[in-house]
């Protein structure tokens, strides 16, 4: 019984993050998302995998393997955008003409 309650926790929280995931894929529009914020979280995700490996529980297990997964996506994608975005930032900089 407690797995069970683990698992519908688990599916419920892991999948809340599937339509966040695929409007970022279906888009490419990450500028409303804070890159601090999914670092983090990601890297909190990892541990709370990590934990769930050492306690040796599935609902854990499973819930944070996918979440890594989505959280990955969105995370990579915004990564991607933000350095994208500071290269457009320093070539028009670069190209602007000097005022003399």
């Amino acid at each position: 019984m407690t797995d069970m309650i683990g698992l519908v926790a688990a599916a419920l929280t892991t999948l809340s993050f599937l339509p966040q995931a695929l409007m970022v894929i279906r888009t490419g529009r990450t500028d409303g998302i804070s890159l601090i914020m999914y670092t983090m979280f990601t890297a909190g995700v990892t541990g709370w995998l990590v934990y769930g490996f050492l306690l040796n529980s599935m609902p854990i297990i499973i819930a944070n393997l996918v979440t890594i997964l989505l959280a990955s996506v969105i995370l990579g994608l915004k990564v991607r955008h933000t350095l994208q975005a500071r290269a457009q930032a320093a070539t028009l900089e670069t190209s602007a003409p000097s005022a003399s």
